[in-house]
């Protein structure tokens, strides 16, 4: 037992004092993502991933393949550059899912706007990946990726080092991606941005599959319509994504903290 503890525990000690200001704030904030997506019911066990550039580097944390979202802390996070090589990690036998960085270090690599890249595998998101018609515009959350989403064939498990540039090519100058049989996959200037553009493709997958699974006929606005309201929720038209909740996020976090049962995200 003792033995099993040692190699798979995750009771590090802080590493706050031994890393830069900036790595650690991108470490809080890429901790306290990971538990938003569970928050929001689109984990999938240990499988996935969210990597975030730490500032001023070409460098990306990712988490250690094993943890649950839900006990993921800003220590625990391994830094990994763009082609997967680990640079630093917990004293640990958890290593990083060679997934991430085919992936993400494509993303990371070929788009120096990206600072953040999240993947999920949730229900609502494969049904909608796996349908012929893609996302349809049913409703307003949905409107805003008119014209501002790609879709990726499905290539097999992403192990391939291949397919990273038919990955970025299919994102495009986009920040949202349906990988088709897979699953959903967002990007961001920040990673409040890229949170907000998942949480808002996810919502916009859930309600295509509620929609289409009552059996009744469905509308869409115009092209007119659409194009329009598209182009109001682009992040440069109004306000940027995320900024506004993120902070609320945070607070919602914190709160919830006492009764979860897990090392808060900062440690």
């Amino acid at each position: 037992m003792d033995a099993v503890a040692s190699r798979y525990g995750t009771a590090w000690p802080s590493i706050r004092d031994q890393v830069s200001p900036e790595e650690w704030q991108a470490r809080l904030d890429l901790a306290a993502c990971y538990r938003l997506v569970d928050r929001y019911g689109m984990t999938d066990l240990i499988y996935n991933h969210i990597t975030l550039r730490i500032p001023g580097t070409d460098h990306l944390l990712i988490n250690l393949y094993g943890l649950l979202y839900k006990e993921i802390t800003a220590t625990s996070l391994a830094r990994i550059d763009v082609e997967g090589n680990i640079l630093w990690k917990p004293e640990t036998d958890y290593g990083i899912n060679k997934s991430g960085y085919v992936i993400h270090g494509a993303i990371h690599k070929a788009r120096p706007d990206v600072a953040a890249v999240i993947h999920t595998h949730t229900r609502a998101g494969m049904a909608v990946a796996s349908m012929e018609c893609g996302l349809l515009p049913l409703t307003q959350t949905t409107m805003r990726f008119v014209g501002h989403l790609g879709y990726h064939a499905y290539e097999g498990p992403a192990v391939d080092l291949a397919e990273r540039e038919r990955i970025v090519a299919d994102l495009g100058p986009h920040d949202a991606l349906i990988m088709r049989n897979h699953g959903l996959l967002t990007c961001g200037a920040t990673l409040p941005q890229a949170f907000n553009t998942l949480y808002q493709l996810e919502m916009a997958c859930r309600a295509q599959v509620d929609a289409m699974a009552a059996r009744t006929e469905l509308t869409m606005p115009g092209a007119e319509i659409l194009k329009r309201t598209a182009h109001l929720y682009q992040p440069g038209t109004r306000r940027p994504y995320g900024v506004l909740e993120w902070h609320a996020m945070l607070r919602l976090l914190e709160a919830e903290q006492a009764s979860s049962g897990f090392p808060p995200y900062w440690s």
